[in-house]
C-alpha cells in the first residue's frame, strides 16, 4: 500500500523488492533493521525511529480505515511488540485525522478501536483453527 514518504525527513529508500517505499517497505521490521542498522528490539525506547515508525503505521492504518471502515483495527506482529508503540500510533492516527473523520471510535474510544491482539502472537494460528472448526461444522 502506498503511504506518504517525506524523503527530506526520511531519505531511506525502503526494503520492498517491488515498490521500495510502500507501507511494508517503510514500516516493517525488516525496514527498521535496514534503516537503523539494528533490529527493532535493539532500538532504545527513546530512539527517533519509533516516532517515524508510529507515523508510517498510522498512515497505513488510516488508509485502511478510510477505505473499508472496520469496526476495530488489531495491530500485531513483531514491530508492535515495542511497549510504547501502540500508544504512539494511536496519537499519530488522531493527529493525522485533522478533523477528516470525527467519529468517537477514532477520538474518545481509540484505545478500544486500535488494539493489540488479545491472544498475542498466537492470534493468527488460533484464528485459523477456529475458522477451520466453523467450516467443518
Amino acid at each position: 500500500m502506498r503511504i506518504p514518504h517525506d524523503r527530506d525527513a526520511d531519505p531511506f529508500d525502503g526494503v520492498c523488492p517491488i515498490h521500495g517505499d510502500c507501507w511494508e517497505g517503510l514500516a516493517s521490521g525488516a525496514a527498521l533493521t535496514a534503516r537503523w542498522g539494528m533490529p527493532a528490539e535493539q532500538l532504545p525506547a527513546d530512539h527517533p525511529g519509533w516516532d517515524l515508525e508510529a507515523r508510517y503505521l498510522a498512515f497505513g492504518i488510516l488508509s485502511i480505515v478510510c477505505t473499508v471502515s472496520p469496526h476495530r483495527v488489531i495491530g500485531g506482529g513483531g514491530v508492535f511488540d515495542h511497549p510504547a508503540l501502540m500508544a504512539m500510533v494511536r496519537t499519530q492516527v488522531q493527529r493525522l485525522l485533522v478533523g477528516y473523520l470525527e467519529t468517537p471510535l477514532l477520538l474518545d474510544d481509540i484505545d478500544r478501536y486500535l488494539v493489540a491482539p488479545e491472544l498475542g502472537d498466537d492470534a493468527g494460528v488460533l484464528g485459523a483453527i477456529a475458522m477451520a472448526e466453523l467450516a467443518v461444522r
